[in-house]
């Protein structure tokens, strides 16, 4: 059955290091913001047993009915939400989840989409250019590649995955369009840059930059974290897991401004702000995957763990 295969596939990162800094205990209500195929949330129910929660939220309709089947023998501690997580607070409101005790954001893209081929987000297959996490966008990245202008595309490419390419790369595009498939969009790009020695495929930050564009993740990131403080109890902690420096970026100056009795700006002699600080910084530094865990799970070896408390 589809489910069990993409159970077994599916690993969840930083396991150990979530439970810890979330700091799971017994009967606790926490949100997973991006429940995926359920691993972390599984994790969760476990340790918070007996009497924890897990609301789970995922746009993604598919993400939900596998997480339905895995969590199943969970009973009503697993509450579901199809929706996006920029909307936390009045699905937390709804789902009479505020105050929780923990939130947990893993912002990587789950197994379930880069390995299933209709959805496009992986460059290894012949599929369609969707990369939609909801069905329920109208965008998707083959309307991007074939109708944007060159200098919108490059503009995205540079924007939303620092490609340093992005003009070369825009223009490949253009000239070779229409683009069917996210197989051919891959190879155009590996077969017209000068270099053939990659260390990584170099349509990886294309392919990264059109899914955050069409599923507008930075914006959303951001609404998300800012909603987070209002549903995050007194105690509660907020753990985020990015896979590259623009959510990493984000996540650290929303952290470091939170934390801080004053956001003025630079320039200004005397603070008029009044700002008060909402949470304290649980590690300065991100926490990284374990070598072990990078050898057994190669999409960990980028992730970046940064936990807070509500104060």
């Amino acid at each position: 059955m589809i489910l069990n295969n993409l159970e077994i596939q599916h690993t969840p990162v930083m396991v150990p290091e979530i439970l810890k800094g979330l700091n799971v205990s017994p009967g606790g209500r926490y949100i997973d913001c991006t429940l995926g195929e359920g691993g972390h949330t599984k994790s969760i129910l476990e340790a918070s047993n007996p009497g924890g929660e897990v609301l789970g939220i995922d746009a993604d309709h598919e993400a939900i009915e596998v997480s339905k089947t895995r969590l199943e023998k969970y009973d009503d501690r697993f509450i579901f939400s199809n929706n996006n997580f920029n909307e936390i607070r009045k699905i937390a409101m709804k789902s009479n989840f505020i105050p929780c005790h923990g939130i947990l954001f893993d912002l990587g893209v789950s197994s379930l989409q880069l390995d299933k081929e209709s959805r496009g987000f992986s460059f290894r297959r012949k599929a369609p250019l969707d990369m939609r996490f909801s069905v329920n966008q109208t965008l998707t990245a083959e309307e991007v590649i074939n109708t944007f202008s060159e200098s919108e595309i490059a503009d995205i490419l540079y924007n939303f995955g620092e490609e340093r390419r992005s003009r070369k790369i825009a223009n490949i595009i253009v000239q070779n369009r229409p683009i069917k498939d996210a197989d051919e969009l891959s190879n155009l790009i590996k077969t017209n840059l000068k270099r053939t020695n990659f260390k990584i495929n170099p349509s990886t930050k294309t392919f990264q930059a059109l899914r955050i564009y069409i599923n507008e993740e930075l914006n959303s990131l951001s609404k998300a974290l800012e909603q987070s403080l209002e549903v995050v109890g007194v105690g509660g902690r907020i753990a985020v897991i990015s896979y590259h420096s623009l959510e990493d970026r984000i996540v650290k100056n929303f952290f470091r401004n939170e934390s801080k009795y004053c956001i003025c700006l630079p320039n200004i002699t005397e603070c008029d702000c009044g700002h008060i600080p909402k949470i304290k910084i649980i590690n300065k530094k991100p926490i990284i995957p374990s070598q072990n865990e990078i050898d057994s799970n190669k999409r960990s070896r980028s992730a970046k763990l940064r936990v807070v408390e509500r104060i």
